[in-house]
């Protein structure tokens, strides 16, 4: 039974969180889906910016996704664009009022609250080990990693300030390379 125990906690954390998304989002007219997708939009990089990568990231049905992008779009809060290179792809974007969203805090008095509990280097411990855990589930489940360009096997260093992705060959600004990524892959070890 032990075992279970962090899953049980696990599980907690995240239902308090989501309880307290549902409060925000309720009051905007947005569910928990659509708080999910701004948030996603908001970190991910030009190359996972995407239905199919939304749908993804958040282990969702490509019906829920796509209703809820239409709940979206209709609020103004995202905008869609056919990629320039290939019109059989659409960019998801956030507009002004998407992005204002965002930067509203969802749960930062919850999550601030029990941050500010724990020092730092408890806070630092705990990240790695959830981060761990995550990755772990990840690979059970053969999901994608969606991390940062910045610990992914395909990023190039080509001089101080200066990134390239090694799977599509186009270069990256540093910021780029803080963005989450549909395509990255842990580094071999």
């Amino acid at each position: 039974m032990q075992d279970k125990h962090l899953l049980t906690l696990v599980e907690r954390v995240g239902g308090l969180l989501q309880a307290e998304q549902r409060r925000f989002g309720a009051g905007r007219g947005l569910q928990p889906v659509h708080l999910g997708i701004l948030n996603y939009l908001a970190r991910c990089n030009r190359f996972s910016n995407t239905p199919a990568a939304v749908t993804d990231y958040l282990g969702s049905t490509k019906g829920t996704v796509s209703q809820s992008l239409l709940v979206l779009e209709r609020g103004g809060l995202i905008i869609k664009r056919s990629d320039p290179r290939d019109r059989r792809v659409v960019h998801l974007e956030l507009t002004e009022a998407g992005s204002k969203l965002c930067g509203e805090p969802a749960v930062s008095a919850l999550w601030e609250t029990a941050r500010q509990a724990l020092g730092e280097e408890e806070w630092a411990a705990a990240e790695a080990t959830v981060e761990k855990l995550l990755r772990e589930v990840q690979k059970a489940n053969r999901a994608r990693t969606f991390g940062q360009c910045r610990g992914c096997q395909h990023l190039l260093r080509e001089g101080r300030e200066q990134f390239q992705c090694g799977l599509t060959g186009e270069p990256l600004l540093p910021a780029e390379t803080l963005q989450i990524c549909r395509e990255h892959e842990e580094p071999d070890t």
